[in-house]
């Protein structure tokens, strides 16, 4: 792989993108807020990335400190990699980012990807200003179920598949329902009382969501 250019720009913005700004990158950042990953599991969900391109994102991500590698003890024993506290501040710059670009979610191209934990992260800042409890919320959709975990400070932030342990509530809907909340027209509690999104759970978070 040929060097990384820098800007060598003296801007926060250019110092950033010297860090996150190649390709691929803020998707990689996108997979590990699930928590730690084994580099096959990263290659399976970024489609159309190399296994040289990863490898190389990878070690740069390692040596600018957003990322570290470490080996899983028995039976495991595979690698994983996992973002430090400096990667994870890369949250709210992907939220941001996916707000951003939200309008381009029209009709999925022919050539598109998607897995169903890449509404996450959107659906999860959907639910930022919503008057919610903390807890694990799994998400069940027709390409598949994730879970996120609202109100969490440390560690991942949503997981790929059900939630381990149990969810303290769950949600249902088809994907033209999540992208019209990923897209901001229309909100959870407008989804639950119109009959696109099932709610069940009798937690407080539950509650909360039928209630709100």
């Amino acid at each position: 792989m040929p060097p990384r250019r820098r800007y060598d720009q003296y801007c926060s913005a250019a110092r950033a993108l010297d860090l996150v700004g190649d390709r691929w990158t803020l998707l990689i950042v996108r997979e590990l807020l699930a928590g730690p990953r084994r580099y096959t599991d990263l290659h399976a969900d970024l489609p159309g990335v190399s296994t040289d391109v990863l490898a190389s994102r990878l070690k740069d991500m390692e040596r600018d400190g957003l990322t570290t590698r470490r080996r899983l003890p028995p039976p495991g024993a595979a690698y994983v990699y996992e973002l430090t506290p400096r990667g994870r501040g890369l949250l709210p710059v992907l939220q941001a980012l996916g707000e951003w670009g939200r309008d381009g979610l029209e009709e999925r191209r022919p050539t598109d990807a998607v897995r169903a934990h890449w509404f996450a992260l959107p659906l999860l800042t959907a639910l930022r200003g919503a008057d919610t409890s903390p807890g694990t919320l799994e998400v069940g959709l027709e390409e598949g179920t994730f879970h996120l975990y609202l109100g969490a400070e440390d560690g991942p932030v949503y997981g790929d598949g059900p939630a381990p342990g149990g969810a303290d509530a769950r949600l249902v809907m088809d994907e033209g329902t999540c992208t019209a909340v990923v897209r901001g027209e229309l909100t959870v509690p407008e989804g639950i009382r119109s009959g696109r999104i099932t709610v069940t759970g009798d937690s407080p978070l539950g509650k909360a969501l039928r209630e709100e």
